[in-house]
């Protein structure tokens, strides 16, 4: 029988190493490090912060915009950003070059060795258009279209370079527009331009494709990186589907939604026949617009709940692929959240187990310390094989103040994932607590708005939670205002 052992030895392997068997040991438990990843949004980058310097950035490349930004300040910088802000009505202050700088060199401490970089949209300032026409009073369209080229171009050089040699994903926001906020128009020469910067550290092989489909809708799909095992990042242009969007012309386009949609499936059930899992990213998360419901006068069973989007064909589009999807990822809200997305219309999977159907959502908290938070980004650890986020820290800090962790996800909450059966068990124990007494639930009001000690979300904790897990309206008012 001795000399069958190297022969049962080398059946044993061949089984091993059979790709269905490789994927089930993976699946079972992690055996290899978690892969680490830099989940950044809302970046909110102020090019007008010291107005003086305005013109000389309009005439230069953007490869001499560090140091004209970082040469001193204008005489009257304050006084001239102060008069801006307010001619323009805006609210609070952006990111600042100085705080870009400071937030990059925070990236490349606290996240040395990651092996991509997500960034879930908003690049530009609030009012930046109203800023640069009030700087430039008459300039031409193709100019202000250059300059607003040129600045994402400049942001999307500085994450390259918090992470050099690894690719980074990038999605639009509502503000990344060269024709307004909320505004833009698909197969647009400024997608066809924006393409080439959002694509620059796309592996060869795949950045054509993706370059076709960011100038056609602002959305591709592509593989993340090794060491990940065969997945499938989707961004998606979801500001198209906002009710507040229209084309650079002012009118709404219900083509142009309905294209995206059914660019969007087919891109998952391609993934799913290809036996690939799926994150998808967007700008602006499916569901209830929380702000805005709870904030009303009436208190939100007094009206109907504000949606982020123009309606909930997004939401249902993922939720009905579950099985495929393992994690979302938006910015946008400038919080630090968490969503459940489930298919609502099929019914709750019960309260344990694994949940096929659900997708659990994280909410990127900004670097922008526009709503009176800390600017703040997040590492990531995931499962190469599963493709499921395990945990992560948020990182904050500002010019003034040293960044560092201000909390571990597993660490706050006692989990050992941020897979859809965890997400809910945490979702549950929230609706258990109406209060918000409990050590999960102040966990949650802490962080939620980074590096603020006031617990707003407290004042309406009930209710919030039922937006976590119900993303269309009727589900949300069920939650909310009969308690189911």
């Amino acid at each position: 029988m001795e000399h069958l052992r190297p022969l049962a030895m080398r059946i044993a392997m061949a089984l091993l190493l059979a790709p269905g068997a490789v994927a089930a040991s993976a699946e079972a438990a992690p055996q290899s490090p978690p892969v680490r990843a830099v989940f950044v949004s809302d970046i909110h980058f102020e090019p007008f912060w010291d107005p003086g310097k305005a013109a000389r950035l309009a005439a230069a490349p953007e490869s001499k915009w560090t140091a004209i930004l970082g040469s001193p300040e204008s005489p009257h910088r304050r006084i001239d950003f102060d008069a801006l802000q307010v001619s323009c009505h805006a609210r609070g202050n952006d990111t600042s070059y100085g705080l870009l700088a400071s937030s990059i060199g925070a990236m490349r401490a606290h996240a040395a060795g990651v092996a991509f970089v997500l960034m879930s949209g908003d690049l530009l300032a609030h009012s930046f258009d109203c800023k640069y026409h009030t700087l430039f009073p008459h300039a031409q369209p193709s100019e202000y279209s250059s300059f607003v080229e040129k600045t994402i171009l400049f942001v999307m050089e500085q994450l390259e370079s918090a992470a050099p040699r690894v690719p980074v994903y990038a999605t639009l926001g509502n503000n990344d527009s060269d024709c307004g906020d909320y505004r833009g128009d698909a197969h647009s020469a400024f997608l066809k331009s924006t393409a080439l910067t959002m694509t620059r550290t796309f592996p060869r092989h795949e950045r054509p494709a993706a370059l076709r489909s960011f100038s056609a809708n602002g959305s591709y799909s592509i593989a993340l990186p090794a060491p990940m095992r065969p997945t499938r990042l989707i961004v998606v242009d979801d500001v198209t589907l906002s009710a507040k969007h229209t084309t650079c012309g002012g009118r709404r386009d219900a083509v142009d939604q309905q294209d995206l949609l059914a660019w969007l499936t087919s891109q998952i059930k391609q993934a799913g026949a290809e036996k690939q899992k799926v994150w998808i990213m967007g700008h602006i998360p499916p569901g209830i617009d929380a702000y805005a419901t709870l904030a009303h006068i009436t208190g939100a069973c007094g009206h109907r709940p504000t949606l982020l989007l123009s309606s909930g064909k997004f939401a249902e589009t993922l939720a009905g692929a579950g099985d495929v999807i393992k994690l979302a990822i938006f910015g946008h809200t400038h919080e630090d959240e968490i969503e459940l997305l489930q298919d609502e219309a099929a019914g709750r999977q019960g309260t344990s187990g694994e949940r096929d159907g659900d997708i659990p959502v994280k909410i990127v908290p900004s670097i922008s310390p526009v709503n009176g938070n800390e600017p703040s980004f997040t590492v990531a650890q995931v499962d190469a094989a599963s493709a499921t986020l395990l945990n992560y820290q948020v990182i904050a800090g500002d010019q003034g103040k040293p960044w560092a962790e201000t909390y571990d996800f597993a660490k706050a909450y006692g989990t050992d994932s941020f897979s859809a059966d965890s997400v809910a068990r945490l979702v549950e124990k929230f609706a258990a607590d109406p209060n918000g007494k409990s050590h999960d639930s102040r966990e949650y009001i802490h962080n939620f708005l980074t590096g603020s000690s006031l617990p707003l979300l407290s004042l309406v904790w009930p209710q919030y939670v039922c937006t976590l897990a119900h993303q269309s309206a009727a589900g949300f008012t069920e939650c909310a205002c009969t308690g189911k």
